[in-house]
């Protein structure tokens, strides 16, 4: 790997502000992609997407331009950059691209190399592609929340953080656009990736989708191992009031707990479901003796499979994330100093300390129209007619 990463020389032109286009943007800039923010222009009266400094990791390392795609100049001055991108990433409503003129037909006829990446809710077709969702929709309708625990009322609890943003979304999306490049070392054409976030969801479903479809057995909460089934794979409280996570599925793992909380009578009962209330009654009596630390030290180490639920705040300041350098300091222009997560994927490389996140408010257009080879004069029109930005 060279010292700008795995994608160095690789532009990205992302136009998502926000989701899982913006997530993968942040992953491939991560990997040494040179990511360039596409935003709209200003509008009077106009609702204007600006996450705060501190989101998507600041933006850091990437740059920005501001183009009227509605506008035949402004969208001109877009096109002189996607035809030497090497991907584009849009999160509009299917249709809406092509409407402005910078769909994936529009664009892979100007630049065949270019990997055209649609990141929507349902994908480009089917019933669903106009419907509007967020991360808990596509959650939904994947599976993933039936399969999921309930509060008392029954409903299913909303999950902690955005997963499908996140993993069937933005990741997806990230991969899909490495394949292609890779591809595209081989054919040497690029290609549209119709990347659906409720498809991503039905993909992380795959295990309980599989069984269903082979067995005809529905899963959903407690119906084995993983979605509560066991005391063996559970959550329980601590006397202090935090709570501690076991996951001690292999009987090997399961047999070193009991011994450590002097159990030792349950060690052939784990997958007994006749006694499942009892040794969770057990459980609980038994991590309410002491503090989720003192459990945590005592039983990590024994290979109980077991770890603390932490908050955000214990999260970022835990030992073993501190050792592998997971936060760093970061600077911006105008809020000052702040620390961020460092770039955790396997490969990336760790940018020079402080990470300078840029000012969203200052715009790259000038300098990313010139690498274009855009005429000088055509570029300060297109500025003074309002169409860039």
């Amino acid at each position: 790997m060279g010292d700008c990463g795995a994608l160095c020389g690789a532009r990205v032109l992302d136009l998502a502000s926000v989701g899982p286009g913006a997530r993968a943007s942040r992953i491939l800039a991560d990997y040494g992609a040179d990511v360039v923010k596409v935003g709209a222009v200003p509008r009077s009266g106009a609702v204007q997407i600006v996450p705060p400094h501190y989101a998507y990791s600041g933006n850091r390392g990437m740059r920005r331009a501001s183009f009227d795609l509605k506008s035949e100049d402004g969208r001109s001055a877009f096109l002189a950059l996607a035809d030497r991108a090497d991907v584009v990433v849009e999160s509009f409503r299917p249709g809406v691209a092509a409407r402005l003129g910078i769909g994936a037909g529009d664009l892979l006829a100007r630049n065949p190399r270019l990997v055209y990446c649609s990141t929507s809710g349902y994908g480009q077709h089917g019933p669903r592609r106009s419907w509007a969702g967020h991360d808990l929709n596509y959650l939904a309708v994947g599976g993933f929340l039936d399969c999921s625990g309930r509060r008392e009322d029954g409903r299913p609890a909303l999950p902690g953080a955005t997963v499908a943003d996140i993993a069937a979304g933005g990741m997806q999306a990230a991969m899909s656009v490495v394949a292609a490049l890779l591809e595209r070392e081989r054919t040497g054409t690029g290609q549209h990736l119709d990347v659906s976030i409720a498809d991503g969801v039905l993909a992380m479903m795959s295990l309980y989708a599989d069984e269903y479809l082979a067995t005809g057995t529905e899963p959903g909460p407690g119906h084995y191992i993983l979605t509560g089934r066991y005391a063996c794979y559970e959550v329980y409280g601590c006397s202090d009031g935090r709570y501690l996570t076991v996951g001690a599925i292999e009987p090997a793992f399961w047999a070193n707990l009991c011994r450590e909380l002097g159990l030792e009578q349950w060690i052939e009962s784990q997958l007994d479901d006749e006694v499942q209330d009892r040794i969770r009654a057990d459980l609980t009596a038994a991590f309410a003796q002491r503090t989720r630390d003192e459990w945590v030290d005592q039983l990590g180490p024994a290979d109980c499979c077991v770890a603390p639920v932490n908050s955000i705040a214990e999260a970022v300041v835990d030992d073993q994330y501190e050792a592998r350098g997971a936060v760093v300091p970061a600077v911006h222009p105008v809020a000052g100093d702040f620390r961020q997560l460092a770039p955790i994927w396997a490969g990336t490389e760790l940018p020079e300390l402080p990470v300078s996140v840029p000012d969203g408010g200052v715009s790259d257009a000038v300098e990313l129209l010139s690498e274009a080879g855009c005429d000088p004069d055509q570029v300060a029109a297109w500025i003074d007619g309002g169409v860039v930005a």
